[in-house]
C-alpha cells in the first residue's frame, strides 16, 4: 500500500513539473483567444513576460533580441531587434549588455524566445522578458516591421502554413 501512494505521489510531482509553471494571472494576453491559448499552453512561464503593448510604448532604453532563424529575421523583424539565433544561438553577441540592462526576447510565437531567456537568466542576466505572442502578435497589432535593410515591410515569415494561422489575414503577408 505505502508503495502505491509513493507512486501515485511521485506520479503527481512529475506531471507537475513537466508540466512546467502555471500562466501568471496577470499575464498580458493576446487579441486572439484561441492564439492566446495555443501560446499559453506552449509556454513554460520560466521567463517573465512582457505584452508587445507595453514593449512599444517603453520609454526606456530596452535591448530587444530576435531569436528565430537568420532567414526569418531577414524576411522582418521588429525595428531596432538585433538577431540573436537559436540554434546558432552565440553568447558573445551580448558581450557589451550589461547583466542588469533590460532584454527583452522574441520569436514568432514565444517558445524559443522562452528558450533563450532560460539560457541568459542561467548566465547571469536579471532583467529578461519575453515577448508574450512574439512576432506574430505584434504584426496582429499593426505595429511596424522592418526588413534586413531596415525598410517598412509588411512580410513576416511565418516558419510553416500551419503557424501561419496565427497570423490574421491582411495584417501581414506572410511567406514560409
Amino acid at each position: 500500500m505505502i508503495k502505491y501512494i509513493l507512486s501515485v505521489v511521485i506520479s503527481f510531482l512529475t506531471m507537475a513539473f513537466a508540466c512546467g509553471q502555471p500562466a501568471p494571472a496577470d499575464r498580458p494576453h493576446l487579441e486572439n483567444p484561441n492564439f492566446d491559448k495555443k501560446v499559453e499552453n506552449l509556454l513554460r512561464f520560466s521567463v517573465p513576460l512582457i505584452g508587445v503593448k507595453e514593449l512599444k510604448n517603453i520609454q526606456s532604453e530596452v535591448h530587444i533580441f530576435d531569436t528565430r532563424k537568420e532567414e526569418e529575421y531577414e524576411v522582418s523583424h521588429i525595428p531596432g531587434a538585433t538577431y540573436l539565433g537559436f540554434d546558432s544561438f552565440d553568447a558573445k553577441k551580448l558581450a557589451d549588455i550589461p547583466k542588469t540592462d533590460t532584454v527583452v526576447l522574441y520569436c514568432s510565437v514565444g517558445y524559443r524566445s522562452e528558450k533563450i531567456g532560460e539560457r541568459l537568466q542561467k548566465m547571469g542576466y536579471t532583467n529578461v522578458f519575453n515577448l508574450y505572442g512574439s512576432l506574430f502578435e505584434w504584426a496582429n497589432q499593426e505595429y511596424p516591421l522592418v526588413d534586413k535593410n531596415g525598410k517598412p515591410t509588411k512580410k513576416i515569415h511565418t516558419y510553416n502554413k500551419n503557424w501561419s494561422q496565427w497570423v490574421d489575414d491582411g495584417k501581414a503577408e506572410k511567406e514560409w
